[in-house]
C-alpha cells in the first residue's frame, strides 16, 4: 500500500487523477450531449434545460457527504471507489439508450452517474482535507481542478473524434473504461482513519454554520459561478450554431479551452498559497469581468477563441484559489459535508445558469448574455470583501 504522507507527490498524483474522471464527465454534458442532442434534434433550450437536470447531484453534494461522513470510522476512500462504479454502470448502460426515443430515461441515467461522481467528489475533497496543512491546499486544489480541466481537455480531443467514427454510444463506453482504471490507483493507496465512531455531523455542522465567515463563504460560492455557467454550455452550441464548426472543431476549441483552465488551476493555486485567498481572487475575478465583456467584440472564429482561451484560464485560477479558501474554513470531522455544501452552492450557481442560458440566449441575443455574465461578478466581489481572513503562522492570509 502507498502512504500518502510518506510520499507526498503522491497525493497530487491521486486527487489530479480522481477529478479526471469528473472532468472526463462534465465534458460529456457540456460538449457531447449539447451536440448530441442537436443532432437528435432537441432544441437548445430544452437541451440545456435538460443537461441542468441531469447534473442536479451535483448541486446536493452535500447530502452525499452526509452519507460519507456518516460512515468517517470507515474512511473516506471507500466512498471514491462506490462513487466510481455507479458512473462506470450508468455510462456503460446509458450507451444502449437513445434520447429522441426515451428521453425521461436517458435523463435519469446521467442523473445517476452524477449520484457517483457526487460521492466520488465530496470524498476525494474529505480526503483532500484531512491528509493536507494550509501551505499546502493551494497547490492540492490547482493539481484537483488541473486534473479535472485535463479531463475536459483529453475528452473533448478524443471524444468528438470517436463520435464522428464510432457513433456517441461508443463514447460513453470508452469513457466507462477510463473510469474503470483510474479507480484502481484508490485501492492501492493507504489510508489513515482519524475517528473510530460515528461523530455528531448536526452539533457539529449547526456550529460550523453559526459563523459569519461561514456563511459569507456560502454566498460567495453561489455568486461567483453564475457567470461561468452562463456560457459554459452555450459555447459549443455558439460555435457549432453560429460558426458553423464540426464537432471536430468543436472539440479543439474547447480541448484549448479546458488546458487553459488547468494552466489556470495550477497558477491560481500557487498564487493562493503565496499571496493569499482573497488577493488572488481579486485579480482573477477582475480580469475575468474585462474578459468576459470582451466577448462581445468577437466577430470571428479566431478572435472568439483567443478571448475564450484567455476566461478559461482565469476561471481555473479563481476556482482553486476558491477551493483553498472553502478548505480552510472546512472542519475535517465533517470534510464531506460542509466542503461538499460550498462546492454544491458553487455547482448550484453554475447549473443554474447554464440551464437558463439557451432561454437566455434565445430572449436576449448573444451580446447581451456575454455582458450579464460580465456584470454578475459584481455581487461575488461584494461579498469577497467582506470575508475576514486571518494569518497563520506561514504569515499568508487565510479566511476562518
Amino acid at each position: 500500500m502507498i502512504g500518502l504522507k510518506r510520499y507526498g507527490f503522491v497525493k497530487y498524483l491521486l486527487f489530479a487523477s480522481l477529478y479526471y474522471t469528473e472532468g472526463l464527465v462534465k465534458v460529456i454534458s457540456v460538449l457531447i450531449l449539447p451536440l448530441y442532442f442537436l443532432e437528435k434534434g432537441v432544441s437548445p433550450d430544452i437541451a440545456t434545460l435538460v443537461i441542468g437536470i441531469g447534473a442536479t447531484p451535483m448541486i446536493v453534494k452535500f447530502f452525499w457527504g452526509g452519507i460519507v461522513d456518516s460512515f468517517i470510522q470507515r474512511g473516506r476512500r471507500m466512498f471514491i471507489i462506490i462513487g466510481g462504479l455507479i458512473s462506470i454502470f450508468s455510462l456503460f448502460i446509458i450507451s444502449f439508450v437513445d434520447p429522441s426515443m426515451a428521453l425521461f430515461p436517458f435523463v435519469f441515467l446521467v442523473f445517476f452517474g452524477w449520484v457517483g461522481v457526487g460521492f466520488l467528489d465530496v470524498s476525494s475533497d474529505a480526503l483532500a482535507i484531512q491528509i493536507s496543512t494550509e501551505k499546502e491546499r493551494g497547490k492540492i486544489n490547482g493539481a484537483m481542478y488541473a486534473g479535472q480541466s485535463i479531463g475536459m481537455a483529453s475528452g473533448a480531443l478524443l471524444l468528438p473524434v470517436i463520435a464522428t467514427s464510432y457513433g456517441y454510444n461508443m463514447v460513453f463506453i470508452v469513457a466507462a473504461l477510463i473510469i474503470l482504471l483510474v479507480i484502481i490507483f484508490p485501492v492501492l493507496v493507504k489510508e489513515e482513519k482519524i475517528v473510530k465512531e460515528r461523530p455528531r455531523l448536526g452539533k457539529i455542522l449547526i456550529r460550523e454554520f453559526k459563523k459569519k465567515n461561514t456563511q459569507l463563504v456560502c454566498l460567495f460560492s453561489f455568486l461567483f459561478t453564475i457567470s461561468a455557467g452562463m456560457f459554459l454550455i452555450l459555447a459549443p452550441i455558439l460555435m457549432s450554431e453560429d460558426f458553423r464548426m464540426n464537432r471536430i472543431q468543436v472539440g479543439f476549441v474547447t480541448m484549448l479551452f479546458t488546458l487553459a483552465i488547468a494552466i489556470g488551476a495550477l497558477v491560481g493555486g500557487f498564487m493562493s498559497d503565496r499571496f493569499g485567498r482573497k488577493n488572488s481572487l481579486y485579480i482573477l475575478i477582475c480580469l475575468s469581468i474585462l474578459f468576459t465583456g470582451g466577448l462581445i467584440f468577437t466577430n470571428n472564429i479566431d478572435n472568439f477563441t483567443i478571448v475564450y482561451v484567455i476566461i478559461g484560464f482565469l476561471q481555473g485560477g479563481y476556482h482553486a484559489a476558491f477551493l483553498a479558501l472553502a478548505m480552510d474554513v472546512t472542519n475535517p470531522i465533517v470534510g464531506a459535508t460542509e466542503f461538499s455544501i460550498f462546492a454544491g452552492l458553487a455547482n448550484f450557481g453554475s447549473i443554474l445558469a447554464g440551464a437558463l442560458s439557451g432561454t437566455l440566449y434565445l430572449l436576449l441575443g448573444l451580446d447581451r448574455v456575454f455582458l450579464y455574465a460580465a456584470l454578475l461578478f459584481g455581487p461575488a466581489l461584494l461579498v469577497l470583501y467582506l470575508i475576514r481572513p486571518k494569518k497563520n503562522q506561514m504569515g499568508f492570509a487565510y479566511s476562518n
